[in-house]
């Protein structure tokens, strides 16, 4: 490939990606969508529902 070919599809990628981003962005429709305020938990359980059960104590202090 030459150098051109290269940066020709480096552009286009970059075209592709920056365009689907604003076509994510103008179609965006704000009422469609659930409140993010809605869908909050309570932060202690969603830390316990994150760890796998073989760390239990990674939530622990440790100092050196």
């Amino acid at each position: 490939m030459t150098n051109l070919q290269v940066l020709m599809l480096i552009g286009a990628f970059i075209t592709l990606t920056f365009g689907s981003f604003l076509w994510f962005i103008i179609t965006w429709d704000a009422k469609a969508e659930k409140s993010i305020s809605s869908l909050q938990t309570n932060p202690v359980l969603a830390f316990f529902q994150i760890l796998p059960p073989e760390a239990p104590h990674a939530y622990t202090r440790v100092t050196l």
